[in-house]
């Protein structure tokens, strides 16, 4: 049997660390994931972007194969090399990368069990924990979810816990603040409010 596991970072560099883990565990690209906020435009203010070592800026090359969105994303080179821009009901702008996405894309824009959530839930996540994931992206979070044999989830799933967020204990913050889900209709927070959402938590991370 098949299962779907997912973490949230609070920043996008401690995703691509996990990202890496599970491609070196053998964990294959097409079974991986990532969706990182990009309201602030970190993404494009980065610094050129070479991942394989092949001299050409990794999200120029995205953007020519349509990262993000198709099932081949990643290549033989790895999963992020295949990163790309694109807007995901919501979240707003997000860099994007796998199967994961390109599900979220196709479901209702807009809708309550569309979008992020719909493809959370398609995963098997219950619609509690998918609310919660959705909403740890849209405050500057980074979400990687990987589809694994479920003899492998002891194996993988400490790849993942390393640096990821806590997430029972930061929505129970969101809730304190009058939080009450996930809302695919509400506008994205503003740039300004992403800077602040991150560096409230820039050191509150934990294992889930």
């Amino acid at each position: 049997m098949t299962v779907t596991i997912s973490r949230l970072y609070d920043n996008y560099s401690d995703a691509e660390q996990a990202t890496r883990r599970l491609e070196d565990a053998g964990v294959p690209h097409s079974d991986i994931s990532i969706v990182s906020n990009n309201a602030d435009d970190w993404y494009s203010q980065k610094s050129k972007v070479d991942r394989d070592r092949d001299g050409v800026d990794d999200r120029a090359e995205g953007a020519g194969k349509g990262a993000g969105i198709g099932a081949g994303v990643g290549g033989a080179a790895g999963l992020l090399t295949g990163l790309g821009l694109l807007a995901i009901p919501g979240l707003g702008p997000v860099v994007a990368a796998g199967w994961l996405v390109s599900t979220a894309v196709g479901a209702a824009a807009g809708a309550a069990t569309g979008g992020i959530i719909g493809a959370l839930t398609q995963a098997g996540m219950s619609e509690e924990d998918a609310s919660r994931y959705a909403e740890g992206v849209r405050r500057g979070g980074t979400l990687v979810s990987a589809r694994i044999p479920d003899a492998d989830r002891a194996r993988v799933e400490p790849m993942l816990d390393q640096s990821s967020v806590d997430l029972r204990q930061r929505s129970a913050a969101w809730q304190q603040s009058g939080w009450t889900g996930f809302d695919a209709a509400s506008p994205p927070l503003a740039p300004d409010d992403i800077r602040r959402e991150r560096e409230l938590h820039r050191t509150g991370t934990g294992v889930r």
